[in-house]
């Protein structure tokens, strides 16, 4: 009965300790998953110009944008799409499409300075 006893209280004693083992790493890889989740591009417009369609995405917090570009031709859900740059503002990454895709005339564009 005793040694049954001291069984029972040795595996309570391994059962905590795993406890406090594994709840401090079960909460630093739920962060980690979350973080990495968190971390996430989001669709902020779409159009068209010439002979090309565009999406216009940026990262989570906004610090960065860029362009996946299709021929007007494509399927956007279907087709892949050429991804340009890496643009701090949305206007900038506009005027790149106007420019080199929409054969727009923009004081903006390389080509009217």
């Amino acid at each position: 009965m005793i040694k049954m006893q001291a069984m029972i209280g040795v595996s309570m004693k391994t059962s905590q300790l795993l406890k406090i083992a594994l709840v401090p790493i079960l909460a630093i890889s739920t962060l980690v998953s979350i973080s990495n989740k968190a971390l996430a591009d989001y669709q902020r417009g779409e159009g068209r110009g010439g002979d090309y369609l565009y999406e216009l995405w940026s990262t989570d917090d906004g610090s960065r944008y860029y362009l996946k570009i299709w021929s007007d031709k494509a399927d956007p859900k279907k087709d892949p799409s050429s991804q340009t740059g890496s643009f701090e503002s949305s206007r900038e990454a506009l005027n790149y499409f106007d420019c080199n895709y929409a054969r727009k005339s923009l004081p903006e564009c390389p080509n009217n300075r």
